[in-house]
């Protein structure tokens, strides 16, 4: 990122500068699709996962009106990410004759298998399936093979966001995947949609040839490069997250000897190594994070992007958590640079904390 920023210069432009910055660019290019296990030419850039998402929706939905193939269906699951569900539900609400459902979850917090191929097989038109392939909140991970191929017997089109999976599991195969660069250890402010050859796809930001005319605008050439660097790293160390899982396993072991009545959410089922969703019960999630944050323990209730506000979850509630027991939620990460310390640090805050919740209930 420094060298980046020490070019200075466009990529679009044709002096030497230029040529140096746009030679970043690809090569960021070829590390994400190396990490994607995509072409290189499939990598659209972007601001980061919101965007990806965003462009993966609108992009899909407005290039098939575009080839005279309209989408006329879309299905998304009701875990997904709010940039997911909110881009589904205002292009429905606005492109006529696009009719939006929302896929079921069981209660471990995976995808309604069944209900999904109900869906495909009930209605008539082509359809667009919206479906991450591992939750940001529980770090449940999504059946997403079998997704595929029901989409792909049914002649759907397949969205996978992969913005919590990437750099924990294999990303899967897909018409649309997004992905976001720090969500692996990269800068903010940097995303990239991988685009199937093929899928149908329609600009969604006007003005400019870059990303191959696919989306506009200057690049951001530092948050790239970070990516790209980033992408190149998490490839590298994908078969060592065991690690993490460990962590995970030792931090939620220790969770249910302090607070035997600790409720980890998703817990029977395949979750990514690094996140541990779980609610203290009777205990509000602002309540405990101010309390741990003083200690320096920083976790977070629901979504990071959406915390500061005081609501219940949408995914625990898709999977029929109360909302008593979901405003009690909050949620572990463990990353590259976590250590069996901070394990210690947390449960001994949690521990701290509920003991002084039990004497002022004495």
């Amino acid at each position: 990122m420094e060298i980046a920023l020490g070019i200075g210069a466009n990529p679009s432009s044709v002096h030497a500068r230029g040529r140096a910055a746009h030679a970043v660019v690809e090569r960021a290019r070829a590390q994400v699709a190396a990490l994607a296990g995509a072409r290189i030419e499939d990598v659209v850039f972007t601001s980061g996962g919101s965007e990806a998402n965003a462009l993966a929706l609108h992009g899909a939905i407005h290039g098939a009106a575009d080839q005279g193939a309209r989408i006329t269906r879309l299905f998304v699951s009701a875990m997904e990410h709010e940039s997911v569900l909110a881009n589904a539900a205002a292009l429905a609400e606005r492109m006529a004759g696009l009719r939006l459902e929302i896929v079921a979850v069981t209660r471990d917090g995976v995808v309604d298998l069944e209900s999904l191929r109900t869906l495909l097989r009930e209605g008539k038109g082509r359809t667009l399936v919206a479906l991450m392939a591992a939750n940001n909140e529980t770090g449940v991970v999504q059946p997403i093979a079998e997704a595929a191929e029901m989409t792909r017997e049914a002649g759907a089109l397949l969205f996978v966001d992969g913005v919590q999976a990437a750099g924990k599991i294999a990303l899967p195969s897909a018409d649309y995947v997004s992905l976001s660069a720090h969500k692996i250890g990269g800068p903010q402010g940097a995303g990239a949609l991988i685009l199937r050859q093929g899928a149908p796809f329609a600009a969604q930001i006007l003005g400019g040839g870059q990303e191959f005319g696919r989306r506009a605008g200057t690049e951001n050439l530092s948050g790239i490069a970070g990516f790209g660097a980033a992408s190149e790293i998490a490839a590298r160390e994908l078969p060592h997250a065991g690690r993490m899982a460990a962590m995970r396993d030792r931090f939620e072991d220790g969770l249910k000897r302090v607070a035997p009545d600790a409720v980890v959410f998703g817990g029977p089922v395949a979750r990514l190594a690094n996140t541990s969703n779980f609610a203290l019960p009777g205990l509000p999630a602002e309540t405990a994070l101010m309390a741990l944050d003083a200690d320096g323990v920083m976790l977070s209730s629901g979504a990071a992007c959406s915390s500061g506000k005081v609501k219940p979850s949408h995914v625990l509630a898709a999977m029929g958590v109360g909302d008593d027991l979901s405003r009690c939620a909050l949620r572990a990460s463990f990353g590259w640079n976590s250590a069996e310390a901070d394990v210690d640090a947390a449960l001994s805050s949690i521990t701290r904390l509920l003991a002084r919740v039990r004497a002022r209930a004495a």
